[in-house]
């Protein structure tokens, strides 16, 4: 098969990537590196059935082409991470819906399949309905928030990929992922395990925002992957809209001291109050965020099997290296 993975260079197409090419599948790269690391692909530019494209989703000629060449599209380009979204509003708006709105388009045009990534993000607030179950109503905050343009923008690319297959019979499934961790995870643009392993690791004070009491599930990379990967195969999931994670719960505070644990590390955990930081009136935390996985494992039988420890395990062997 050939498989076009926008966003490769990131964290989860990187891995993805290198599954299929282990799948004996030919794989396309494109990424404008925004957010993306070079150094996650460079051992794949040498492969023989791994081309690399480093270039824009938004220049449609160029997607047109790759989109052409290829059978099945991973969409996992897009603006990600707290502090690139606060810091790039616009860039965040453009990249993520004229970019899928492009994606899309060309690929109706020969009705290739897309698997779209959205974000776990869609929920917003604790709604009393928890865990997230994918018809859960979505509680946001106001649009002063910066936080929730995010949000918006994936229910914009969901809402166009469901209103291409109702429409047009263009075979897409969309899929949330909760909380993705593994070795190639950056925490430059603010996400917690890859954050929290470097100041342990360098003896840091590991800084963990508010209370700590935050709580989140945490999905180890190569679950996710095995996920992504039974969705495209699948036809009972066209058109359907899928939650991708576990149910390896921790509180934020809980975390710094199994990682502080693991990495032997002296570092003190420092709590900080939102109001002392650079995300002080532009960002809103969330309380709970949890996955109801029924419907993932009625039709593809996803069963997430790396629990948090071993995930934590694996990504400080890793951060060693």
């Amino acid at each position: 098969m050939k498989v076009l993975i926008t966003g490769g260079a990131g964290f989860i197409g990187s891995h993805l990537a290198e599954r299929h090419l282990a799948m004996g599948d030919e794989v396309s790269i494109i990424d404008n590196l925004s957010t993306s690391l070079i150094e996650n692909i460079q051992h794949l530019q040498d492969h023989p059935s791994c081309t690399c494209h480093i270039g824009d989703i938004l220049n449609a000629e160029v997607m047109r082409v790759l989109v052409e060449e290829c059978e099945l599209i991973y969409h996992l380009a897009a603006a990600v991470g707290v502090e690139y979204v606060l810091e790039n509003p616009l860039q965040t708006l453009s990249t993520n819906i004229r970019g899928t709105e492009i994606l899309l388009e060309l690929a109706n045009e020969r009705k290739k399949r897309v698997v779209l990534a959205s974000t776990s993000e869609i929920y917003g607030k604790k709604n009393g309905h928890v865990p997230f179950k994918e018809d859960s109503d979505r509680i946001l905050g106001p649009t002063t928030v910066l936080r929730w343009s995010y949000s918006t923008t994936k229910a914009v690319d969901e809402l166009l990929a469901l209103a291409y297959w109702r429409e047009k019979r263009l075979p897409t499934v969309i899929v949330r992922p909760f909380n993705v961790i593994g070795p190639r995870q950056t925490g430059r643009y603010g996400m917690v395990v890859p954050r929290f392993i470097k100041q342990a690791m360098l003896g840091d004070p590991i800084t963990v925002y508010d209370n700590g009491e935050q709580r989140r599930c945490f999905t180890y990379i190569d679950d996710a992957v095995d996920g992504l990967v039974a969705m495209a195969a699948s036809d009972r999931v066209v058109g359907e809209v899928l939650n991708l994670g576990s149910n390896y719960e921790s509180s934020i505070r809980d975390l710094a001291h199994k990682i502080k644990e693991l990495t032997g590390s002296n570092s003190e955990i420092a709590f900080i109050p939102y109001d002392q930081t650079r995300r002080s009136g532009l960002y809103e935390d969330l309380d709970y965020r949890a996955p109801d996985l029924r419907k993932i494992r009625g039709l593809i039988g996803y069963d997430p099997k790396v629990d948090l420890d071993e995930a934590l395990r694996r990504i400080i062997e890793d951060f060693k290296r």
